[in-house]
């Protein structure tokens, strides 16, 4: 164990034994509490990876339409493609390859180094249907009006007391539990794990209205120094206000009127847009969280549970869903029995740098915006000039923005690529790496013939460069490079590093 890791003996919360509640084993089985974005990829992964795998959620079944993510970014998108679903949600929503931030700048995309150069517009509810249907058809088993109540862990499993919604108690032992269950998290709690940080923005609203006057662009944004308004568009006549003014601080259940919303967008965009027909008006307030571990024995975090951070630059949903990309075939790896249970000390390791460069860069975007110091205008200013003239600055953030530049730690002597994502390079005979991905496989590239995949079987695809490259790599389930050299041929590792990253 690292040592970030919690002392398990002193966090968990022990399940009460005389509780009257049915007893299902199975030691193979992850559990996934919560059914956003992230649980479903999570889900979707293991199921078709044959691990059995059970969802729990407190919310009755349905989508809610009310969602507060809007965007999906390349990366996101890219390993969607890995599962098959990424021309699906591209068909559902709309792209846009620019994405606007503050004060006239704006992030362009047309030349990120991916299939998937823009920003897709898509509300959260549409990308959930879609992860859902796939962690259903893969045979995963999705529990709603079920409420995680208790939780303990041993050296052989976790067991878990769950209610439903007619108060029926049931006891669910698993492998692993992985808590995808929101900033509140029921399961980072039952663990004892802090989430420290703070509120940065108070009275945030959310509103869904009809605009007679839509704005031409399906993102806007402005900020004047102690206000800002987002308009986006849901794409079937509604528009999704995110609105914050500094002197309209309000509780979090304070009632909201479409006054309200109006007179902030006038006093932002000067102009409401004609505003009509809220179907849903709320207040929040933007917290910058993060939990200082990712997993604590057999229990694992993912997404908001671990995470959150202001939605400037729409990150949120994005890292949760490359979470659950990062830990899936780990745990299934893991559950298997094909990689030792330290694999998922690797989760925090690569993750959780991740989660924290989010927290910065969504939190200095915002406080740019907020700041009411004199000097904060001409910062604007430049930072927008400096963003808008020097290439490798723009292609800086836009690549952490999108989650393109994410490289993870590679072991000492490693060749350079380890690490390294890898973008949907072409292979022989017209194939896709993105392609060979889907199913979870690993992928080994070579620029010789390679056929023998020995005991790997399904779990490996091995594939040729479409060109003239030397290099033979070893690409993970996530599309991150596990290993390289740069001589060709079995004589180079290829056995080795087989043995090593798949059993």
């Amino acid at each position: 164990m690292n040592d970030n890791r919690v002392n398990l003996g002193k966090h968990v919360n022990r399940v009460n034994r005389d509780t009257d509640v049915t007893d299902v084993t199975d030691t193979r089985t992850v559990l996934v509490v919560g059914s956003g974005p992230t649980g479903l990829l999570l889900a979707g992964d293991l199921a078709t990876a044959g691990i059995p795998v059970t969802v729990v959620e407190k919310r009755p079944a349905g989508i809610s339409n009310l969602s507060r993510a809007f965007v999906l970014h390349a990366r996101t998108l890219e390993q969607l493609d890995a599962r098959g679903l990424a021309d699906e949600l591209e068909a559902l929503g709309r792209p846009q390859d620019r994405l606007p931030l503050f004060g006239g700048l704006a992030l362009d995309f047309a030349a990120l180094p991916s299939r998937f150069r823009h920003v897709l517009v898509i509300p959260q509810y549409e990308v959930e249907k879609v992860l859902l249907r796939r962690a259903r058809e893969a045979g995963a088993d999705i529990r709603y009006g079920t409420e995680m109540t208790a939780l303990s862990q041993d050296a052989d499993g976790v067991t878990v007391d769950v209610t439903g919604s007619g108060g029926e108690r049931e006891r669910l032992r698993a492998a692993y539990v992985v808590g995808a269950d929101g900033m509140r998290s029921a399961v980072r709690s039952a663990v004892g794990l802090p989430f420290p940080g703070r509120s940065v923005v108070r009275s945030v609203i959310l509103a869904d209205v009809r605009l007679a006057e839509p704005p031409e662009a399906l993102l806007s944004v402005n900020a004047v120094g102690d206000a800002f308004a987002f308009l986006g568009s849901f794409g079937d006549g509604y528009h999704r206000v995110v609105a914050w003014r500094r002197d309209r601080s309000a509780p979090d259940d304070a009632p909201v009127d479409l006054d309200e919303v109006r007179e902030i967008t006038r006093y932002v965009h000067g102009r409401d847009f004609g505003m009509h027909d809220a179907r849903w008006l709320s207040r929040f307030h933007s917290d910058e969280r993060q939990a200082p571990a990712y997993r604590v024995g057999r229990v694992l975090l993912a997404g908001d549970a671990a995470h959150v951070h202001t939605p400037a630059g729409g990150q949120g949903m994005n890292i949760g869903l490359q979470d659950a990309a990062n830990l899936s075939w780990k745990l299934a790896q893991v559950v298997d029995g094909h990689a030792p249970d330290s694999l998922l000390d690797t989760y925090q390791a690569e993750r959780h740098p991740v989660g924290r460069a989010a927290l910065r860069s969504s939190g200095g975007m915002i406080r740019l915006v907020m700041a009411r110091r004199p000097w904060t205008p001409a910062l604007r200013k430049t930072l927008v000039a400096v963003l808008g003239r020097v290439g490798p600055a723009r292609r800086r953030v836009a690549y952490q923005i999108t989650g393109i530049g994410v490289r993870y730690p590679a072991p000492s002597g490693a060749h350079r690529t380890t690490g390294a994502r890898v973008p949907d390079v072409a292979l022989a005979g017209g194939r896709r790496l993105y392609r060979a991905l889907r199913g979870g496989r690993f992928v080994l590239i070579t620029p010789e013939p390679y056929d023998d995949r020995g005991a790997h079987g399904e779990r490996l695809a091995v594939e040729r460069w479409a060109g003239d490259r030397r290099t033979s790599v070893l690409v993970r389930p996530d599309g991150y490079v596990a290993w390289a050299s740069d001589t060709a041929g079995p004589t180079a590792g290829i056995e080795a590093a087989l043995a090593a990253h798949l059993g």
